[in-house]
């Protein structure tokens, strides 16, 4: 961009904004929603606390406990479609994110794959299965995650007792901090889940076990050590060990769902949950619909329950002792046993919500390390959680690795800053970015994008300091801030003919000179817009610079937002063409509609540029009010037939349909 002097005003600092909305949502019924999307209507708006989610990526119960249990956290993060990928990375020594696509069938039937310590082995979307195979966790193995998997059919033919095959789904011997979450499992050869031999801090939870003998076993062994917590999980079409634990030191299970149990007229082996040994067990509002010996315990072991929900169902349901108080190693969120059912069924299993999260700092120390960590060509998203903090370094997302979901997790976007300061005399315009984003498919949310370069402390021949640069399309900024002075938001395409979309909704953007420009076809939706003034009393700066190719329709569409300003009267221009190095074929399109515009907008808005005149562009306005909205003979105005072809759908659709608005 053509270097133009700027002088700014001291800014408040991030997160004095005011609230003037207030948090939009609504929690549904037994808490399954989540909160609504916030609308900006200032720098920097507070948000009520997020609904708890079904599938949170952290786990919970005794896993949680004793430093806790991440995986392959901190490790590359891998795709496998073949067994020999899966078999590599789950059996080496370094920390893995093995990502299950599809269907892997494991040859010779039944066979085991290792998976050592450091792993989280996670199904992409519904789809991941192991077929014919075990996952199996040798003595000594720590800190697995094992998600949203389809392990099925080892079974063979024949063998309904499982007594001449050992073909688990899930086998695992004396290992510690193990999460199974979200899995199904049906149709194996022995059991499907074995924990055995004093396997400790295990949470196994939100599973689906079906279609078999020998469900569930936990023990095999006369220690009292194991530690575990059941829940969310649905056990149907299942016979016994729904589960059965021996020796347990603590058993906790708490709204699982038994259901449609097998029947075959065998009056001892059919059967729900049992204490056996000496396990303390404790059972919380679960549902037991159809059941079998719904609970039981040897005379040997402690079995409390309480809130359980039974219905059709016969036999023993043994109480004594009094086990343990769970709340006294961790919290929990305990459902209705009422809910459970349809809970259960809803939220148990694989599910093509759950992703891969990588949190910075806990698991990345840096935001780029994170990015880095996703593979190339990543075809499903990746969440990079960021926690409340202030990141003083730059951050590149190449095109290679597309997916990418930026997400802050403070309360406010002001918690979560990324920010540096560099001027484009230090490397250029593209270069003096803080953050860039060339990769295609990236959404950012919750999140302060700055450049503190300070154009008031120094003289410099380029004080462009960009906040943000992007040139890769389908690229979201939800309840986001940018920060800067003059070209803070720089919205672009890899070449001229290229056709790049941007949305940014609900978020804040301040500067002076050019501050949001480039030639991607970008939408502004119910966002708040700063001009900063640099202390003129005529010429304060200029919104925008577009430098839409004259091929492309859409250029820069600023819709339904709020345009303040701090600067004098009859000051800042709503913004000049921008054709980069004397392009004749870059030609502005702006439409600014339906927005409120302040006293600080000249009433001749638009302005030349390097010899190029402001009306060879495409400048418009419509329908918008407030101080600075009056028309004049200078503000060219769109027609309502125009205006209905320039709405935030046409602009962002393409070819692919693009709608990223329909979201909220």
């Amino acid at each position: 961009m053509t270097q133009l002097q700027g002088k700014r005003l001291p800014r408040p600092g991030a997160g004095q904004g005011r609230v003037l909305a207030a948090v939009l949502g609504l929690v549904a019924a037994l808490g399954l929603g989540a909160v609504g999307q916030a609308r900006a209507d200032a720098p920097s708006p507070q948000k009520a606390p997020v609904a708890a989610s079904r599938w949170t990526d952290r786990p919970h119960g005794f896993a949680s406990l004793a430093g806790g249990t991440t995986g392959g956290a901190g490790g590359k993060v891998v795709t496998v479609t073949d067994q020999a990928s899966l078999a590599k990375y789950a059996a080496a020594e370094e920390p893995y994110v093995i990502r299950v696509a599809g269907s892997i069938a494991v040859e010779p039937f039944g066979s085991d794959i290792v998976v050592a310590s450091d792993k989280t082995v996670i199904g992409v979307g519904d789809t991941g299965e192991i077929v014919h195979g075990e996952l199996h966790l040798n003595p000594g193995t720590s800190n697995v995650i094992i998600r949203n998997l389809t392990i099925r059919d080892s079974y063979v033919e024949g063998d309904w007792d499982g007594k001449t095959t050992d073909f688990d789904a899930i086998q695992m011997d004396t290992v510690d901090h193990v999460w199974i979450d979200h899995n199904r499992f049906t149709h194996m050869g022995d059991g499907l889940l074995d924990i055995r031999k004093d396997s400790r801090y295990i949470t196994v939870s939100y599973n689906q076990f079906t279609h078999h003998n020998k469900a569930f076993g936990i023990g095999w062994t006369t220690n009292v050590l194991t530690e575990m917590t059941i829940d969310h999980n649905w056990f149907h079409g299942t016979k016994q060990r729904n589960p059965s634990a021996d020796n347990l030191a603590y058993a906790h299970l708490y709204n699982n769902y038994l259901s449609s149990q097998v029947k075959d007229g065998d009056p001892v082996w059919t059967y729900g949950n049992w204490a056996r040994g000496k396990t303390k067990m404790v059972i919380e509002n679960s549902y037991y619909d159809g059941v079998q010996h719904p609970y039981q315990a040897d005379s040997t072991a402690e079995l409390v329950q309480r809130g359980s929900i039974l219905r059709n169902t016969t036999g023993r349901t043994d109480t004594w002792g009094t086990a343990f108080d769970p709340r006294e190693f961790y919290d929990y969120r305990l459902d209705p046993a009422v809910a459970v059912p349809a809970l259960v069924t809803r939220f148990s299993g694989p599910q093509r919500q759950i992703g891969v999260t990588l949190h910075v700092p806990a698991d990345y120390p840096t935001v780029q390390a994170a990015v880095d960590a996703v593979p190339d060509g990543n075809a499903v998203p990746v969440t990079v959680a960021i926690a409340p903090g202030t990141y003083r370094a730059k951050v590149y997302i190449p095109a290679t690795k597309p997916n990418i979901v930026l997400q802050g997790t403070g309360q406010d976007r002001a918690d979560t800053v990324i920010v540096y300061d560099t001027p484009a005399a230090y490397g250029g315009s593209t270069g003096s970015a803080t953050v860039r984003i060339a990769a295609n498919d990236v959404t950012a949310r919750h999140l302060t994008f700055s450049n503190d370069f300070d154009e008031a402390a120094v003289e410099l021949n380029g004080e462009q300091a960009l906040a943000m640069k992007t040139t890769g399309d389908r690229i979201v900024f939800e309840d986001t801030a940018f920060l800067g002075n003059q070209d803070t938001l720089m919205t672009d395409s890899p070449k001229l003919t290229t056709v790049s979309r941007v949305y940014v909704r609900d978020s804040y953007i301040e500067g002076d000179v050019d501050f949001v420009y480039g030639r991607a076809t970008t939408v502004i939706e119910r966002s708040v817009i700063k001009l900063l003034s640099r202390g003129s009393t005529t010429n304060n700066g200029y919104l925008t610079a577009a430098s839409t190719w004259t091929g492309n329709p859409y250029g820069f569409l600023i819709t339904r937002s709020k345009v303040v300003s701090d600067a004098p009267d009859q000051s800042f221009h709503l913004g000049r063409p921008w054709h980069p190095g004397g392009e004749p074929e870059a030609v502005a399109q702006v439409l600014i509609r339906d927005t409120e515009l302040p006293a600080a907008v000249k009433s001749a808005p638009w302005t030349d540029m390097s010899g190029f005149s402001w009306k060879d562009a495409r400048f418009t306005e419509y329908r918008n009010h407030g101080a600075g909205a009056e028309v004049t003979a200078d503000r060219p105005q769109m027609s309502d037939e125009d205006a209905r072809a320039h709405t935030v759908a046409d602009y962002l659709a393409g070819s692919d349909g693009w709608a990223p608005y329909t979201r909220h």
